[in-house]
């Protein structure tokens, strides 16, 4: 994938200056745009290793519509950013930036594991990223970082706005029966609308859509755990 080779240069590495970048960042953040035909989607998450100093970002492509996976790469950096809630995509982006990089086959759109537009300056990781890569990306989280929401009916699909400030910054979407909801944003060049469709056209049997899934199995090394 080919990404302008200096995205990480000067990255932030303190909190004033990543609010700083938060606050320019957040007029470039895209809230619309319909997805064409799409060839691959894919999935992204993030880990650490040895006490946090290693970030280890995952990136899971899959044929769309057969969801069958096509590739999955994994890529480690030293962790840049202290933890600090709201700021979380300081910590994750530049892995996940490297593994990107070293993919072979060009996704259409990113499903990050985290926020959107559900962020309290508005910019989460799939907003943060999407706005670095020129690519749609949408917010899965499985659980809110800001917002509240009326209760979700157990049905599958069913889902009810996520409200912050008096805007809809998302939804909670009921993706699996007698299991807590996933938090859907739009994180860029996309409207939510089109976030939630294809969240559920991704989602099979389980909570997670399977790019979710995927990426959450190598981030967390458990494809080596199961022998995979």
């Amino acid at each position: 994938m080919d990404l302008h080779p200096t995205l990480e240069s000067h990255w932030p590495q303190d909190l004033e200056t990543a609010i700083e970048v938060q606050e320019s960042l957040r007029p470039k953040v895209v809230r619309e745009g319909k997805l064409g035909e799409l060839k691959y989607v894919a999935g992204v998450d993030v880990g650490f290793e040895e006490d946090g100093t290693v970030t280890r970002a995952a990136v899971a492509v899959l044929e769309f519509p057969s969801l069958r996976l096509v590739e999955a790469v994994i890529a480690k950096t030293p962790t840049l950013f202290p933890y600090i809630p709201g700021y979380l995509s300081f910590r994750e982006i530049p892995a996940v930036l490297k593994a990107l990089r070293e993919l072979q086959f060009q996704p259409d759109v990113l499903l990050c594991d985290g926020q959107g537009i559900a962020h309290p300056r508005r910019l989460g990781i799939a907003s943060h990223l999407g706005v670095l890569v020129d690519i749609p990306t949408i917010g899965v989280a499985k659980s809110i970082l800001v917002g509240r929401h009326a209760e979700v009916p157990d049905i599958k699909g069913a889902r009810v706005p996520l409200i912050h400030r008096k805007e809809i910054v998302g939804v909670a979407l009921r993706t699996r029966v007698k299991t807590k909801p996933l938090f859907i944003s739009l994180g860029h060049k996309i409207d939510l609308q089109s976030s939630i469709e294809l969240v559920l056209q991704c989602t099979t049997k389980y909570r997670l859509p399977e790019t979710t899934r995927w990426a959450h199995k190598h981030a967390s090394l458990l494809k080596e755990q199961d022998g995979w």
